[in-house]
C-alpha cells in the first residue's frame, strides 16, 4: 500500500527495524492455497467415503446378503483415495510452508505496534509450528500476543471469535486424525502378520473395525474442511488489522519484559495523551477563526 492512503511503504525486501511490512503477497498466496484445499478436501471425503462403501459391501457379503462386490472394486476405492491423499499431501507442504514466513511477519509486525509485549522471539512463530508437543499450545499464545497488537481498537476490543475458533478447529482435527491414524495402523499391524488366521467371527470383527475407522476419519476430514475456512477467514482478518493498526500512531506504552509493569500498561496511553486507536483531536482555532470539523476514524 502507497503512504499516500495512510499506510508505511512496504520494504523491497525483509522488514528493515523499526517498519511494517505490508505487502499482501503470502495473504494471498495462502488465501489460494486454502481455497484449493477445500476442494481437494472434498475429493479426499469423497474417495474415503468410496473405501467406506465397499468395506460395507463386504460385510454384507459376510453375513451372507446377496452384493456383488469383486477385488476390483476394492483397489479401485484404494487408487483413488491415494490419488486425493497425494494432491492434499502437496497442498498441506505448500501451505505449512507460507504459513510459517506469513506468521513470523505477523509477529515482525506486532512487535513494532507494541515492542517488548511479546512471550515469543520471532523465531519461535515460525519453528513453534514444527516442535512436537510444544506446537499444541506455543502457536496459540503468539497468535494472541499479534492479536492484542495488531488490533486498531485497543488490545481487548476486538472479538478473538475467528482466532479462538480456528485453533479449537484445528487441534480437534489434528487429534481426531491421529486417533484415527492409530487405529488403523494397530489393525494393519494385526492383518498383516504372518501368524494372522482369523475364524469367520474374528474375520467380520476386523471388517467391521476397518469400516468404523474410515467413518472415524471421515468425519476428521468434515472437521479439517471447517478448520480450512476458519483459517482462510483468519488470514484475511488479521492482514485487515494489521493494514488498520498500521495507519495509527505507535503505541504510547514503552518496552517491558512481557509480564513487568510498565509506566504504561499494555495498550494504555501515556498520562495526557491520546487513548490508543482513538481518533486525534483537532487543534483548537485561534480566537476569531471557526474550527474544522474532521470526521472520526473510519469514516469520511
Amino acid at each position: 500500500m502507497a503512504g499516500g492512503y495512510g499506510y508505511p511503504a512496504a520494504p523491497p525486501m525483509g522488514m528493515p527495524t523499526g517498519g511494517v511490512d505490508l505487502r499482501r503477497g503470502l495473504s494471498t498466496t495462502l488465501v489460494v492455497l486454502f481455497g484449493l484445499a477445500l476442494p481437494a478436501l472434498i475429493f479426499l471425503l469423497v474417495a474415503r467415503s468410496g473405501q467406506y462403501s465397499v468395506i460395507g459391501d463386504m460385510l454384507d457379503a459376510v453375513e451372507g446378503k446377496s452384493v456383488s462386490i469383486t477385488e476390483d472394486d476394492l483397489n479401485d476405492a484404494d487408487d483413488m483415495f491415494t490419488a486425493a491423499q497425494v494432491i492434499y499431501s502437496l497442498l498441506t507442504v505448500a501451505i505449512a510452508v507460507v504459513w510459517a514466513i506469513w506468521f513470523r511477519r505477523l509477529r515482525l509486525n506486532a512487535e513494532v505496534f507494541a515492542p517488548g509485549q511479546h512471550r515469543f522471539s520471532s523465531g519461535w512463530a515460525a519453528g513453534s509450528w514444527f516442535t512436537p508437543v510444544v506446537n499444541l499450545w506455543f502457536p496459540k499464545q503468539i497468535a494472541n500476543d499479534i492479536w492484542r497488537a495488531s488490533s486498531p481498537q485497543g488490545p481487548q476490543a476486538v472479538s478473538r471469535g475467528v482466532l479462538n475458533g480456528w485453533w479449537v478447529t484445528w487441534i480437534v482435527a489434528l487429534v481426531t486424525n491421529a486417533v484415527g491414524g492409530i487405529r488403523y495402523n494397530l489393525l494393519r499391524g494385526k492383518v498383516e502378520g504372518d501368524d494372522y488366521s482369523p475364524s469367520p467371527s474374528e474375520a467380520k470383527s476386523d471388517i467391521e473395525s476397518l469400516h468404523s475407522i474410515l467413518a472415524f476419519d471421515m468425519f476428521a476430514i468434515v472437521i479439517f474442511m471447517a478448520a480450512a475456512v476458519l483459517a482462510l477467514l483468519l488470514v484475511r482478518q488479521i492482514t485487515a488489522m494489521q493494514e488498520q493498526r498500521a495507519s495509527l500512531p505507535p503505541q504510547m506504552a514503552g518496552p517491558a519484559p512481557y509480564g513487568m509493569p510498565s509506566a504504561n500498561p499494555y495498550g494504555s496511553p501515556a498520562p495526557g495523551s491520546t487513548p490508543y486507536g482513538a481518533p486525534q483531536m483537532p487543534p483548537t482555532p485561534p480566537p476569531g477563526q471557526p474550527g474544522q470539523q474532521y470526521p472520526p476514524y473510519g469514516q469520511g
